[in-house]
């Protein structure tokens, strides 16, 4: 295991001031609040209208799986956008990234809102719907990944867990918000007005956010850790041959610090920080996703109740991400991490037997607690600990791939396999199982993991 402190022969990363920190920290909340509202906004309108009018000459059930079919690929565009920008932000830094990303998805979103309808110009309309979804997906797989690579590397070193949960605090908003608009425009406006020209509001709406976020970046100074680096000349990132003319070249300090960056075997970091993400992904889609239809369709509770439920949850995360980011700086990564997934393997079945009491609190108690430790928690600490893993060289694009391969794994085929098992079975224990193995993974990952609070972002090299 490598030392992970600051040592005395690396300087410290250039210092910015309070008011850097404060633009870093609202740029970084109101980016991930816009993915995940962008998002949020997709999922809903896919739910509750795309399918008739986009999908019209169809069976609503045909329908409604095409109009879902769309919203899956904005996921697979994710992918592509994490590999695309990441590389882009490693090479010439984070700030000119997170332009394009509030960009791409700013602009996609407001334009989904003035598409033509099927009704208007035929299968045209689905085709361009599918065109932005892509395009909205491939600048939102680089966004959540760059705003929390910015924070971490702006941040005090003793409240780096603290500023860079605010990355998470952004889910909580951008979801929040889209399912608050949703909820106005189905209580005041008919399904005529709904249909005809009311989806459209959400949408259009955004392109505001997009304006104030494109603002706030644009006064926004470039991390003090890219600019730090020993590999950057000029603003720009040294190609690796590059790199190895420079270490023949450099005394020995830096041509340590060079070589350290390029030669070390790459892959154990990326793993460790796949395992740490497959815990929250997997129960965020287990409890977010599966659970919410699980509950309506099976429990004799009121349809409203799950919805509810985690929207209560995500107003407790308000205080909840906070809280774990100050003692993850307090105790450190690790034994956070080991604590909150050993209390959601504990909690699994138990919290199971609340929200399958058929009781409305118990449905409550038990959503709550599980969004709150199993998924708020984790996602806390994930936003510091994955950008500490990754040495600055590769750290964009290493932490936007762990993001968003966890996240496909995890996130789109947990719910798909929880149905199934809970079919087969019957039963609800399969669901409890499943948060204990994804907490598992998680918990192992962490075990292995070397302690990184406190680790000088400046280094090249991984972690581990």
């Amino acid at each position: 295991m490598q030392d992970s402190t600051m040592t005395e022969e690396q300087a410290p990363p250039a210092q910015r001031t309070t008011r850097d920190l404060a633009r870093a920290a609202v740029s970084g909340w109101l980016g991930t609040a816009m993915e995940f509202m962008d998002f949020q906004l997709y999922s809903l309108a896919a739910a509750i209208v795309f399918n008739k009018i986009f999908f019209p000459d169809v069976s609503p059930a045909i329908g409604l799986i095409a109009a879902m079919a769309t919203y899956g690929v904005g996921y697979v565009a994710r992918l592509a956008g994490a590999v695309y920008f990441g590389r882009m932000g490693d090479r010439i830094g984070r700030k000119k990234v997170l332009y394009l990303t509030i960009l791409l998805m700013g602009a996609s979103t407001t334009l989904i809102g003035a598409l033509p309808t099927y009704s208007a110009i035929g299968i045209a309309a689905p085709i361009l719907l599918v065109a932005l979804r892509l395009v909205q997906g491939f600048g939102a797989g680089a966004e959540i990944a760059g705003a929390t690579v910015l924070l971490a590397e702006y941040a005090p070193v003793r409240r780096r867990g603290l500023v860079s949960s605010l990355v998470s605090l952004g889910t909580n908003s951008g979801t929040l918000a889209a399912s608050g608009l949703w909820a106005l425009l189905l209580g005041v406006l008919s399904e005529e007005q709904l249909l005809s020209w009311g989806w459209r509001l959400p949408f259009l709406l955004s392109f505001v956010l997009m304006l104030f976020a494109f603002w706030l970046r644009r006064g926004l100074k470039e991390s003090p850790v890219f600019d730090e680096r020993a590999d950057v000349v000029d603003g720009v990132a040294l190609r690796r041959d590059e790199v190895e003319s420079a270490i023949a070249e450099a005394d020995d300090h830096r041509g340590d610090v060079l070589a350290a960056g390029v030669r070390q075997r790459k892959g154990k970091a990326f793993f460790l920080a796949l395992g740490l993400r497959f815990g929250q992904a997997g129960n965020s889609g287990l409890v977010q996703t599966f659970l919410v239809g699980y509950i309506a369709t099976n429990l004799a509770v009121g349809k409203a109740v799950p919805t509810d439920a985690i929207m209560y949850g995500s107003l407790l995360g308000f205080a909840t991400v906070p809280l774990i980011g100050l003692l993850g700086d307090r105790f450190g990564r690790r034994v956070l991490y080991l604590t909150l997934t050993v209390l959601t393997m504990a909690a699994a079945f138990p919290a199971m037997l609340l929200i399958t009491s058929g009781s409305t609190p118990g449905v409550l108690i038990g959503m709550v607690l599980a969004l709150n430790i199993g998924v708020l928690g984790l996602f806390s600490l994930e936003s510091v600990t994955m950008a500490e893993l990754f040495g600055a060289r590769a750290r964009f694009t290493q932490l936007a791939l762990a993001k968003e391969i966890g996240g496909i794994l995890a996130t789109a085929i947990g719910p798909v396999l929880a149905a199934t098992l809970t079919a087969v079975t019957g039963s609800w224990w399969p669901i409890a199982a499943m948060l204990v193995v994804y907490s598992l993974i998680t918990f192992v990952s962490a075990l292995l993991a070397p302690e990184t609070r406190g680790r000088d972002l400046v280094r090249l090299e991984d972690a581990a």
